[in-house]
């Protein structure tokens, strides 16, 4: 008779490699994406075995958007961040695609009327932001729409399904995923080994998709987006400031 499964304060079920039976990333124990130094600091903290023990999708989700700040760990002993604890979480869970995507926009629930407008008529229009009826998931991945920071209430939790998406997804969707949030520039605080500095989310995404380490993690090699574009993974990418660029070249040929 198999044993029944249960969430353990310490995540030794996640961390043993050999009778590990969970979900695979890329065809390994998500937990190997965290180096093994930053992965017993997490399980031996504080906060993961009170905070972290027993949540799933929607309580993290609700335990994210209590973060203050993102970052790695902190001072002489390298003591993990909230933020990374919870990232280590998802790991464990290794959620839903379309539960990622929402963390990504989640908003409040008052936000869901500020887009709408009233006609003459009466008929209600909605944002320029919101999807549209009959659009399938296709369009939802290839563009986050509230990368305006429209919606998206919680930066925070924002930040850290960005940085889950850098460690767990595929090329392909990371870029596709990633780039629109390049738009959003709003403030947060990162958590440095000693102190706090001011960053914005665009910035934060930008590290995330060119380099190679970050919040304490060493992040996977990410193929260049020159070589998908190569390959017909992926469209050139267009910029937000193509038409002010056209525009300024049209007056100076005037």
């Amino acid at each position: 008779m198999a044993k029944p499964s249960f969430d353990r304060a310490d995540a030794s079920a996640l961390l043993d490699s050999r009778g590990y039976r969970g979900a695979l990333i890329r065809g390994q124990n998500p937990a190997l994406l965290f180096e093994k130094g930053v992965r017993e600091r997490i399980t031996e903290s504080y906060y993961w075995k009170e905070q972290c023990f027993g949540l799933n999708a929607a309580t993290l989700c609700d335990r994210a958007a209590e973060l203050k700040f993102i970052g790695g760990t902190t001072g002489i002993n390298g003591k993990p961040t909230p933020f990374l604890c919870l990232a280590f979480k998802m790991l464990q869970l290794v959620p839903d695609r379309k539960i990622v995507l929402e963390f990504l926009n989640f908003g409040e629930d008052e936000d869901e009327g500020e887009d709408e407008d009233v006609g003459q008529n009466g008929e209600v229009k909605k944002g320029e932001g919101k999807q549209k009826e009959g659009e399938g998931d296709d369009a939802e991945n290839k563009q986050d729409l509230n990368a305006a920071g429209k919606l998206g209430t919680f930066k925070y939790l924002r930040c850290l399904a960005a940085f889950y998406i850098r460690l767990a997804w595929e090329p392909v969707d990371i870029y596709t995923t990633l780039e629109p949030l390049l738009t959003d520039y709003r403030k947060i605080k990162r958590r440095l080994k000693d102190t706090f500095t001011l960053t914005h989310i665009d910035q934060f995404v930008d590290d995330l998709l060119s380099k190679e380490r970050i919040c304490a993690t060493s992040l996977w090699k990410l193929p260049s987006r020159a070589n998908l574009e190569d390959l017909d993974m992926l469209e050139p990418r267009e910029s937000p400031l193509g038409d002010e660029v056209d525009l300024l070249e049209e007056e100076g040929d005037r």
